[in-house]
């Protein structure tokens, strides 16, 4: 999940990022970042949660079976997982931006949870729940820099899609092998 779907949808936004170039007023003649803020935050959360829970699906169904105890089990461990990821990249997310820019920052914390959801989805069923939160913090951390990262290399990323699926992505799948068995 983590590399074919998130990178390959980053991918694309990229393209259409660089197509496209930034938005109009996004940068000062001096070459000052402007912020432009979203026109309507409380349907931008309502979105983030919509997505939240629609993966409980995705992450889910991968393991594509309840008709046991184990597979019911393991879906269990999914579900457990994905939304301890999604919490810890939400926190996490949440405190940086509150470090950096003085204030709490919905978007980023917004971004955060996504990022969350994005690592885990690399392999949400071995982790620990433990492992998963530092997870999905891991992701929470890096989308915040990241997404501070694009805007210096003026590469105008509206909602911050090119750091949630693609460099967080990547981080899921460097993640994998700290939790699956070499076997």
């Amino acid at each position: 999940g983590s590399g074919i779907v998130h990178m390959a949808g980053a991918s694309a936004a990229l393209a259409g990022v660089l197509l496209l170039g930034a938005r109009k007023g996004k940068y000062g003649a001096d070459g000052s970042i402007n912020a432009i803020p979203g026109a309507n935050l409380p349907m931008a959360t309502l979105g983030t949660f919509i997505l939240w829970l629609g993966w409980f699906g995705f992450n889910g169904g991968s393991v594509l079976a309840t008709a046991s105890v184990e597979s019911a089990n393991a879906v269990a461990v999914v579900f457990l997982n994905t939304n301890a990821a999604a919490s810890g990249g939400l926190i996490a997310a949440l405190i940086v931006a509150r470090f950096m820019f003085g204030k709490a920052d919905l978007t980023m914390a917004l971004n955060g949870a996504l990022a969350g959801l994005v690592a885990i989805t690399a392999e949400p069923s071995t982790p620990t729940a433990l492992q998963a939160t530092l997870f999905g913090g891991l992701g929470g951390v890096l989308v915040v820099f990241s997404i501070l990262a694009l805007a210096k290399l003026k590469i105008d990323d509206p909602v911050g899609a090119i750091s949630v699926h693609g460099v967080v992505g990547l981080l899921g799948l460097l993640l994998v092998p700290l939790t699956n068995d070499a076997s």
